[in-house]
């Protein structure tokens, strides 16, 4: 599913230094070491750029000694991938792609373990608000940007759909953009009828909402949602909160998975035990930064899972300690 990856196009892409390419990845044997890692996020005008310098920020804040990176990917379907050949330390992967990463869906299972649950992302299309267009079938046959190539939004997409019968590619004119951040321009000149994206405070929602018409969201109805759960039993019923929008005045019901920060094979146990203290230490300051972030939090990492073996062995110590885990 993912492919091979050059050593070339991970210099290109990433536009990372030789020596922090090279920097040795330390164990931790003390409290005060400096501990070096790399951060997979997204492609720029996305959720996971702006999450991942929350993230950095308030694990830096609690434990300076971890220094962590940001690298810029082309999103969950590649940072797999790249964890997995150890070109990156630590990644943000969207639920979809965790599932079919551990779970081996289409691919031999990758061995990668769960550091912290991101926050929940319910599915939903945005349209401007002065369109036609407000159910799912209104949307076929239409142009709809469906996000980044790269993106795990774009499996959740093809999840959705399917659990109503529907083919991202037949039925609709299906969009992959090669930046995040050009969907909302696409819909906002009328290039395309529809953005679908993710999740409270999401950017590109945020800026067609921010725009001149105003944003309507489309979600699936209620039977719609009981026929998708039935097919995907993993995706979970999500609500988008009132105001979690400009003009967003009602909850929004719809379906999704929690995101999550997962780590390569062979992480030591003592960094992901330091990860863990530094990220539950640092929920308010992450929330502060980010709103959406504030489901962050121990708490859902130790719920979110669906077993906790998924949990890396050292962040189960650290949530065991804190008797969030048995």
């Amino acid at each position: 599913m993912f492919g091979s990856i050059s050593r070339a196009c991970l210099v290109l892409g990433f536009a990372l230094s030789a020596a922090v390419l090279q920097a040795p990845m330390s164990t931790a044997g003390h409290s005060q070491e400096t501990i070096n890692l790399r951060l997979g996020t997204a492609t720029p005008g996305g959720g996971f750029p702006v999450y991942g310098a929350a993230f950095i920020a308030a694990i830096h804040g609690a434990d300076p000694g971890l220094a962590i990176v940001a690298v810029n990917t082309k999103g969950s379907t590649e940072n797999v991938p790249l964890l997995a050949a150890g070109s990156l330390d630590i990644a943000l992967v969207q639920g979809e792609v965790v599932h079919e990463a551990l779970k081996g869906v289409g691919r031999p299972s990758a061995d990668l373990k769960i550091i912290s649950a991101m926050y929940s992302t319910p599915g939903m299309f945005v349209v401007r608000a002065d369109s036609p267009y407000r159910t799912i079938a209104d949307l076929k046959g239409k142009p709809v940007a469906f996000g980044a190539a790269g993106s795990g939004l774009v499996i959740l997409a093809r999840y959705v759909l399917d659990g109503l019968g529907l083919d991202q590619q037949k039925d609709f004119q299906a969009i992959y953009l090669e930046r995040a951040g050009d969907g909302p321009a696409m819909v906002l000149d009328g290039r395309a009828a529809a953005l679908w994206g993710g999740g409270s405070g999401w950017p590109g929602f945020m800026a067609v909402a921010r725009g001149e018409t105003g944003a309507r969201f489309i979600v699936p109805d209620q039977a719609e949602i009981a026929r998708i759960l039935a097919k995907h039993e993993f995706l979970k019923p999500l609500t988008l909160p009132a105001g979690s929008f400009p003009g967003q005045d009602h909850p929004l019901k719809s379906v999704g998975s929690w995101s999550f920060v997962l780590s390569r094979p062979g992480l030591d146990e003592a960094v992901a035990y330091r990860l863990a203290k530094a990220m539950h230490a640092g929920e308010a300051d992450i929330a502060a930064r980010l709103p959406q972030a504030a489901e962050t939090t121990a708490r859902n990492t130790a719920s979110a899972v669906v077993d906790p073996a998924q949990l890396h062995p050292g962040v189960r110590r650290y949530l065991s300690e804190i008797g969030l885990l048995k």
